[in-house]
C-alpha cells in the first residue's frame, strides 16, 4: 500500500482495497488462517469461566457504584474513560497499532498502548490481531463477532463463550507480527492486567473503595459495552455511505460513546484512514486528538481518506 499525496499538506489519500487491513501482512498459510478463525461455528459451546466470572464481578461493581456517587468519583471515572477508551482503544489500539493510520514516537506509542490496557479489553497483540481478523472476514465465516451469528454473540457472547486467546501470543502473532517482534508488546500482552490493577490500588489509596467502584468497575463496564456496540450495533443499525462487502454502518450514537468509532462504514471503506468522521457533521474526537498530536509535531504521516460526497466509493474502487 503506497499512499498518494493530495493537495492538502501532510494528508494522504488512502488507496486500498476494501479488504485490505493495513500494510502489515496477515497469516500467510491456509493452515494458519484455519487455526486463527474465531467465528461462532469454530467456538460454539465453549465457556470462558474466568472471563465470565470477571465480567459478572465488574457488572456487580458497576451497579454498586451508583450507591456511592460523588462529583469527585464522577470526574475520576470520566478522566479514566477518556484515557482508556479514547486515547487507549480508539487512538492507540485501533487507529495506530492495528491500521497504522499515523506514526508517533515509540514512547508515545507505548503510552497509548498502556492506556488501552486500562479498558480491560486484553493486551495489544490480542486486540490488534482480533480486529485484523474481523476486517479480513467481516460479516463472513471466520469473523469473531459478526451479528450474523446473533446480536448477543456479536456484542458479548464471543467474549464469554468464545475461544479465549488472550494468552496465545504466538498464534495471534500471525496477524500482528509487527507487535510480536517488539518485546514490550509481548510483555504487555502477557501482563495487560498490571496497569489496571496499579491504577485501582492508587484509587483505593486516594479515595477509598467508592472511588475504585467508579474509576474501575463502573468506568470499565461502560467502556466495554461502548466498544462492544461497535461490534454489534454498527453492523445492524445506521446509514451506509459506502457499498462495502460487509454490513458496516455509520451510527451517530455509538460514535458519541466511543469518540468517533461509530462511523464504522466510513472505517470499513477506508480502514487505514486515521479519520473516521469524513463529513463535517460526523463528530470524531479520536481524530481530533491525532490532529492535535500532528500540530505539535508528535504525529507524522497522518492518513486521511478523501472522497467525493456526490460519488462515494470504497477505497481503491
Amino acid at each position: 500500500m503506497t499512499p498518494v499525496e493530495t493537495a492538502e499538506p501532510k494528508k494522504l489519500t488512502i488507496r486500498t482495497t476494501p479488504s485490505q487491513l493495513t500494510d502489515i501482512p496477515a497469516a500467510s498459510s491456509p493452515r494458519a488462517r484455519t487455526e486463527i478463525r474465531m467465528g461462532r461455528a469454530a467456538q460454539k459451546g465453549q465457556l470462558n469461566v474466568i472471563t465470565a466470572f470477571f465480567m459478572a464481578v465488574f457488572h456487580i461493581g458497576a451497579i454498586a457504584a451508583l450507591f456511592f456517587f460523588s462529583w469527585q468519583n464522577l470526574l475520576v471515572a470520566a478522566v479514566l474513560y477518556f484515557f482508556s477508551i479514547n486515547m487507549g482503544i480508539g487512538m492507540g489500539y485501533h487507529r495506530l497499532l492495528t491500521h497504522r493510520g499515523y506514526r508517533v514516537p515509540k514512547w508515545l506509542e507505548y503510552f497509548l498502548a498502556v492506556c488501552g490496557t486500562l479498558a480491560l479489553e486484553g493486551g495489544p497483540v490480542f486486540w490488534v490481531a482480533t480486529h485484523r481478523v474481523h476486517h479480513q472476514h467481516s460479516d463472513h465465516e471466520g469473523d469473531p463477532h459478526t451479528p450474523h451469528d446473533g446480536t448477543y454473540w456479536a456484542h458479548v457472547g464471543w467474549i464469554i463463550s468464545g475461544r479465549a486467546m488472550h494468552s496465545e501470543t504466538a498464534l495471534l502473532g500471525r496477524y500482528a507480527p509487527d507487535l510480536t517482534r517488539d518485546r514490550f508488546y509481548v510483555w504487555l500482552s502477557k501482563y495487560h492486567w498490571v496497569p489496571l490493577t496499579t491504577v485501582g490500588l492508587l484509587l483505593l489509596a486516594v479515595g477509598g473503595w467508592s472511588m475504585v467502584l467508579w474509576g474501575i468497575f463502573l468506568r470499565v463496564t461502560l467502556g466495554l459495552h461502548a466498544t462492544w456496540l461497535v461490534n454489534s450495533a454498527t453492523h445492524l443499525w445506521g446509514q451506509r455511505r459506502f457499498e462495502t462487502r460487509d454490513d458496516s454502518r455509520n451510527n451517530w450514537w455509538v460514535a458519541l460513546l466511543t469518540g468517533g468509532e461509530g462511523w464504522h462504514n466510513n472505517h470499513h471503506a477506508h480502514p487505514v484512514s486515521a479519520r473516521h468522521g469524513l463529513a463535517w457533521y460526523e463528530f470524531d474526537p479520536n481524530y481530533y486528538g491525532i490532529w492535535l498530536l500532528e500540530k505539535i509535531g508528535l504525529a507524522k504521516k497522518v492518513q486521511v481518506a478523501q472522497f467525493d460526497p456526490q460519488n462515494p466509493r470504497p477505497a481503491g474502487m
